[in-house]
């Protein structure tokens, strides 16, 4: 029985999931929090269900991908790792280079790690991380899943930005988006729970956590999104900034007497929620406060603010909408949020059933039987795309 483990990589977690193939069932997960800090966390759910979690200062990107190896082979999971014959990585960005997923060689590797101006945040990591599960699992099959591939497609007038056109055909500066890998399951679930071909169907679908992005599908095709050339611009987010006037940047970075890179520093980790609330990039901590802190208040309606303009604008786009569907951790858990995106969008026909939307987590649909235009929430499933990817390319 073949296995494919799942490795979504972030600068500061690895999470991870074991499958069996060719059923798609998951044999075990977890993930390796705060790395590179006092208090990493290592958390793995076992075949049974048990829920096993381990704290050790300081675990550094390879240990925490040995341990990964080490834990199932102690914890039984597998008796070999030679079980394990594939590795699916998502990898952020692939520029116009990958138009899909790619099994990773050399040429592949090299050209992974000379994107990294495109995701300066994650490419590096994951090209890091590639290099150490080829050490570990020498025979398995390694796969690149970028969550830029979605939009290579996209139609030239919603990537170009309006400079000089030079800039991009020398220099590929457009719009490449992120989170491709989420939307595109969410595209096809929400496809399916409604019981339609994804051809048929015009959505919009909101990744909303501390990294959220917007992207309009028509007719199965990704038209629009909201990150950039870079996952900084789009809608605000836990610790970045989404949009912002260029010109403000150069102001700011005179008056604080920065440079270019710390002002992108400060836009990427610095601002956002944790910005405007001067507490928390967690929408649970600004919840929690916002009746006594104004500030978290704030933060909160502007966030909602932010993606009510983005989906508006999309409607707009898409010519008229079928579905909007809420994914990823706020998304999914963000009652009060969801509810107050719906009811800025009331204009449109999108009305979310207070009772069927007070739950956090599920597979739902919460808008009003018979809606014109249906709210759903689809938890997202990265990993389960990654395996299926990997399938299709190591046959």
């Amino acid at each position: 029985m073949a296995k494919t483990l799942a490795i979504n990589a972030g600068s500061s977690t690895l999470k991870w999931k074991l499958f069996s193939m060719p059923e798609e069932t998951v044999i075990a997960s977890g993930m390796v929090d705060r790395l590179n800090l006092p208090g990493s966390i290592f958390k793995v759910k076992l075949p049974d269900g048990k829920k096993i979690k381990e704290t050790q200062d300081n675990i550094t990107n390879k240990l925490a991908a040995a341990m990964v190896l080490t834990r199932l082979k102690s914890y039984g999971i597998v008796k070999h790792l030679s079980e394990i014959t594939g590795v699916g990585h998502r990898v952020v960005a692939g520029g116009e280079v990958f138009k899909d997923s790619a099994l990773i060689t050399p040429i592949v590797l090299k050209q992974i790690k000379e994107l990294k101006d495109y995701a300066p945040l994650h490419n590096p990591v994951q090209a890091y991380y590639i290099e150490v599960f080829q050490q570990l699992l020498p025979e398995a099959k390694q796969v690149a899943v970028f969550d830029t591939s979605l939009y290579t497609e996209m139609p030239a007038v919603n990537y170009m930005y309006s400079i000089p056109y030079e800039y991009y055909d020398k220099f590929g500066a457009r719009k490449y988006g992120a989170h491709g890998t989420s939307h595109r399951y969410v595209a096809h679930r929400t496809a399916e729970i409604l019981g339609k071909p994804l051809s048929d169907l015009k959505l919009i679908t909101l990744h909303l956590g501390s990294g959220s992005s917007i992207t309009a599908f028509d007719h199965g095709h990704a038209l629009d999104t909201s990150m950039g050339f870079t996952p900084l611009a789009g809608v605000m987010m836990g610790t970045r900034s989404g949009d912002i006037d260029v010109s403000l940047v150069a102001f700011l970075a005179e008056k604080l007497h920065k440079t270019m890179p710390e002002m992108i520093d400060i836009l990427n980790h610095k601002s956002g929620l944790l910005g405007i609330s001067e507490l928390s990039p967690d929408q649970r901590d600004l919840e929690k406060t916002q009746d006594e802190r104004p500030k978290s208040k704030l933060a909160l309606q502007m966030f909602v603010d932010r993606v009510v303009s983005y989906v508006g604008s999309y409607i707009a786009e898409l010519g008229g909408v079928d579905a909007i569907v809420f994914t990823a951790g706020s998304g999914e858990n963000g009652v009060e949020m969801r509810q107050a995106v719906a009811d800025k969008l009331n204009y449109f026909g999108i009305v979310i059933d207070p009772a069927k939307n007070d739950f956090r987590g599920e597979e739902h649909i919460v808008s009003p039987d018979g809606s014109k235009i249906q709210v759903l929430v689809v938890p997202t499933n990265e990993e389960l795309m990654i395996v299926r990817d990997v399938a299709r390319l190591t046959k």
